[in-house]
């Protein structure tokens, strides 16, 4: 249609003759109901618009618009389609709501415009574990109806909001604690049964957060190598806003944190880091994925441990994720080889608290059932009494998996083969009574028999050599 401007002044909804309602912000076309196309007017038909009695604007077939001089607004927001004498109107207002009237021949079409308008905070930016509060307005120029709202997220399912205050004219409700999977597009459904209307409204939220879990556990021995990666969704929502954040460190839930670094990402998406921890060993990746925090420990203590946290900071409001560092180590008292019919103790510690549903095994590998020992839930230190040499090995159960396992390997101490030798001389003649091995000798390759025989050997000798009646211990390795 053309569109032709109009200098007049409009508002937006009522309800006599005809309803419309219309959302502020947004756009409305006004039917001058039953009129003839221009085609097929008389040259000489004048059409009014009017709001209540004042009149806005008319136009003829054959003149063109002529705003009406008795109106007191002039504004670009209106103008006239000229085939059916529609008024459009753009860029609504509450005020704008009210009863428009169009005049042509005989004919007068009254139409009630009901204005809507629901605020979003912040354009709808929010972050993580928000709960936002929305605001519904209404106005009309009959009484304000009672409303009925629900709400359909950005995945379609219904929501019903909670309603903190309710006046006819004004609706405060709080949408859900969002998530990051919550971007998207939501739509505020408007009911009312008297007059009947339906109206949808529809509305963006972007949800700046991590795609972590609120809280993740990472395990890992003393000595190995962990990265910890916070993943943002601000590529993946096309957040074009900027924000800051840090990372700090505390060893437990009552300790005061220690920052690690700080960060901040422009509109553009580009992240700038500062290491601000001198006396905390950690590495700052250089290659990463896009919008990750990432921090790499070379070679984790016991004493790293504890709850990392990454906070986000958007216009005074916060989020956060955190990962919990669980570091296990074993050791062994007394440290050393196992000797036979010795014991040994073997502890296993983990820098805790566990959760409710976790707990230690030791367990000797390829031993029995006797060789394992668990620990109550939530014990973070479990201790084992062993005479076994072999390779044993401590395991963090969660809910029957297996989330981390070190090992200990107790070596059995090379046993001391004593030979008793007992002979005698008689008349120059060597008898050899007994050869008498009390000791088992752990010593299993073929060099250290070939050892082992010729030092036999070599006590023969000495006893031939000497030819007395003798008892001769002799202890070899």
């Amino acid at each position: 249609h053309l569109l032709l401007k109009v200098f007049c002044l409009i508002s937006s909804m009522a309800h006599q003759n005809e309803l419309q309602t219309g959302l502020a912000g947004g756009e409305v076309t006004l039917n001058c109901t039953g009129i003839l196309p221009d085609s097929k007017l008389s040259r000489d038909t004048l059409v009014h618009w009017k709001y209540y009695d004042t009149p806005l604007c008319k136009v003829s077939t054959s003149l063109p618009l002529l705003p009406s001089h008795t109106s007191a607004f002039i504004t670009d927001r209106f103008a006239i389609k000229t085939q059916y004498k529609q008024l459009w109107v753009r860029n609504l207002k509450l005020s704008d709501a009210g009863i428009y009237t169009c005049e042509y021949g005989s004919h007068k079409v009254r139409t009630s415009l009901h204005i809507f308008k629901l605020m979003i905070p912040l354009d709808g930016h929010f972050l993580q574990n928000e709960v936002p509060e929305l605001i519904l307005m209404q106005n009309s120029s009959s009484p304000l109806p009672d409303l009925r709202i629900t709400l359909l997220d950005s995945h379609n399912n219904r929501v019903t909001p909670e309603l903190q205050n309710k006046s006819r004219q004004k609706y405060i409700v709080n949408l859900r604690k969002l998530e990051t999977m919550d971007s998207g597009t939501w739509v505020c459904q408007v009911h009312s049964d008297s007059p009947l209307i339906d109206q949808n409204i529809p509305f963006a939220v972007k949800v700046l957060g991590f795609q972590n879990p609120d809280l993740e556990r990472k395990y890992a021995t003393v000595d190995s190598t962990v990265i910890l990666s916070w993943h943002l969704n601000s590529q993946k929502i096309k957040w074009k806003e900027g924000f800051t954040g840090q990372l700090n460190w505390k060893q437990q839930e009552s300790a005061n944190p220690h920052e690690l670094l700080d960060f901040n990402i422009t509109a553009q998406g580009q992240l700038h880091e500062t290491k601000k921890s001198s006396d905390f060993l950690f590495e700052i990746p250089e290659i990463k994925p896009e919008s990750t925090i990432e921090v790499k420990l070379p070679k984790v203590h016991f004493n790293h441990s504890g709850q990392y946290q990454c906070q986000l900071e958007y216009q005074g409001r916060h989020a956060q994720s955190k990962i919990e560092l669980v570091v296990m180590k074993v050791s062994a008292k007394p440290v050393g080889p196992l000797s036979r019919g010795a014991n040994m103790t073997l502890t296993c510690q983990v820098a805790g608290p566990l959760p409710p549903n976790a707990y230690l095994r030791w367990e000797r590998v390829n031993g029995t059932k006797m060789d394992i020992k668990n620990s109550k839930q939530k014990e973070v230190k479990l201790e084992v009494n062993i005479s076994a040499a072999g390779l044993w090995s401590c395991h963090l159960i969660e809910d029957s998996d297996r989330k981390i396992s070190a090992h200990y390997h107790v070596e059995e101490a090379a046993a001391w083969t004593n030979y008793v030798i007992i002979g005698a001389s008689v008349g120059g003649s060597l008898l050899v009574f007994a050869i008498g091995c009390l000791c088992i000798i752990t010593v299993t390759n073929w060099q250290r028999r070939r050892q082992r025989a010729k030092r036999m050997a070599q006590a023969r000798q000495y006893l031939l050599e000497n030819k007395t009646c003798q008892c001769q211990q002799m202890y070899m390795w």
